[in-house]
């Protein structure tokens, strides 16, 4: 006769690292919830709305003069910044193991391509270099930490057939390059339309592109001029792959620089002042008084700016992005099954697709400016904005992903597909892009502050309209910080839990 069995209590489920990580960025989010600042402060935000919605009905395409100079300029702006910071890149993936050299593209991609525009512009005015640099330079940063990553994670099998004694030099052309040359290529075509994206946006602060003349349209109240602007940005997106081929691309480089029009000349004293002067801070520009006094003043500057503007500023930006963070996620979650195959048919596949492309086509910076006029500068337009655009891109790398998967024929159909079928094999490549984004998302969310929204961008904004460029580079000098902490965060977080790198493209 066998022992009866011991009664023993349920035991408490153990989830998965995966699990317990996202449950922890959900409270995060929640918490900043609470004190963040959603009100809506417009008066008649449905007013605004209808006027907007009139203008989408009825755009209206002849009121810019010189659309197509305008569109030119714009490509060629893209064209100049992404062909210069994609050589430079792939030179600084040569030797991105070093750690000065790893260091500093963290910190140059840490600035967004606006901070960058209003940094030049001190230095070479409203010329054309200074829309070239603006995305060069953060860009070359970008470029060169995913061109590292694709070149160390790639397998070279044609190095076993390469002869004894090959050199290094030739054995990267010959066998390492050729290997990995297809993902650098589509990596550089989609920064190329992301560089569309930043010339567009880099009209809001003055230069000749798409963004000038839609940032005029909205602060006149012309909704209609401005939902034209937006069309023909759509299409200049949706129509990449037919005017953008690779034969013509060296023909289109060389071209450009030429189609991106006129602008004050630079001054060899304007870029003098501001690396001896200008960015010097103000203590130490006061040559009347004792080195003791001068360290004293200096102190007291740095502690105000840190206490009074650099601490609250980050705060706001690390509460803003977690939240949009989330919801980013949440909304790609819910995105991604309308390209999948897994879920729909051609015709719906195909609208779901114009809705991605819309999404993720127009710039945060754009998204949350049209909020702004409908809600006000609190952090709602910032946090709609952060997750339409970001939670459309992560939506689209999963339902690309999903169709991947193979199924059983006894798989459930449906919701049940969805929730225990697709979702769980999903998952972790879903978190690694939401984690590459999040460095991303952070860096978005400092340069709302130009808008008003009382983030990190807010105080370099005011710094520079009472011309304090001291406090500009200090302020930046944080956030760069900031942002480099994040990412190795990130990248930290993706490690532990093994989640893919390969998340280049998001």
């Amino acid at each position: 006769m066998s022992e009866p069995r011991a009664f023993t209590t349920p035991s408490t489920p153990r989830y998965s690292p995966v699990v317990k990580t996202s449950m922890a960025f959900v409270v995060i989010a929640l918490i900043s919830l609470v004190f963040a600042d959603i009100s809506i402060t417009t008066l008649d935000p449905w007013s605004e709305m209808e006027r907007m919605a009139w203008g989408v009905a009825t755009p209206d395409f002849t009121a810019v003069t010189d659309i197509v100079m305008v569109i030119i300029q714009t490509i060629a702006f893209a064209l100049c910044g992404v062909a210069l910071g994609a050589v430079g890149g792939f030179l600084l993936a040569q030797v991105f193991h070093i750690g000065p050299i790893r260091w500093g593209c963290a910190g140059v991609r840490a600035i967004h391509e606006l901070f960058w525009a209003l940094i030049f512009l001190q230095m070479l005015g409203l010329t054309p270099l200074t829309g070239v640099l603006a995305i060069a330079i953060p860009y070359a940063g970008i470029c060169a930490k995913v061109y590292a990553e694709t070149l160390e994670e790639a397998e070279l099998p044609a190095l076993a057939a390469l002869p004894y004694g090959t050199g290094i030099i030739s054995g990267f052309f010959y066998a390492h390059l050729p290997d990995v040359w297809v993902h650098i290529k589509n990596y550089t075509s989609y920064r190329f339309e992301c560089g569309l994206r930043s010339s567009t946006v880099l009209g809001f602060v003055g230069l000749p592109t798409l963004g000038f003349y839609l940032e005029t349209a909205f602060s006149e109240g012309n909704y209609s001029e401005a939902a034209a602007l937006l069309i023909i940005f759509y299409i200049l997106i949706a129509t990449l792959r037919f005017w953008m081929r690779p034969k013509l691309v060296g023909l289109y480089v060389l071209v450009a620089p030429f189609l991106l029009g006129g602008g004050a000349a630079i001054d060899m004293a304007n870029i003098v002042r501001f690396l001896t002067v200008d960015i010097v801070p103000a203590p130490l520009r006061s040559g009347s008084i004792t080195a003791v006094e001068t360290w004293e003043n200096t102190k007291d500057w740095a502690g105000m700016l840190l206490f009074d503007q650099a601490l609250p500023g980050m705060v706001a930006t690390l509460l803003l992005t977690q939240i949009a963070l989330v919801v980013t996620g949440v909304l790609a979650l819910m995105l991604f099954p309308l390209i999948s195959k897994k879920f729909f048919g051609r015709v719906p596949r195909l609208i779901g697709h114009v809705f991605l492309v819309v999404l993720r086509s127009t710039p945060e910076f754009i998204l949350a400016y049209i909020f702004l006029q409908l809600w006000g500068p609190s952090m709602l337009p910032a946090i709609v904005a952060l997750s339409l655009h970001n939670g459309a891109i992560i939506g689209h790398l999963v339902g690309r992903f999903s169709d991947e998967i193979r199924l059983r024929s006894d798989s459930p159909r449906g919701l049940n597909l969805y929730g225990f079928e697709i979702l769980p094999r999903v998952y972790g490549q879903f978190l690694a892009f939401l984690f590459y984004r999040w460095e991303v998302i952070m860096r978005e969310t400092a340069i709302l502050g130009i808008l008003g929204i009382a983030t990190f961008g807010f105080y370099v904004d005011s710094a520079l309209a009472d011309i304090r460029l001291d406090r500009v580079m200090f302020l930046i000098g944080i956030m760069v910080f900031f942002n480099v902490a994040v990412d190795a965060l990130s990248r930290h977080i993706r490690s532990r839990l093994r989640l893919s790198t390969q998340a280049g493209q998001a």
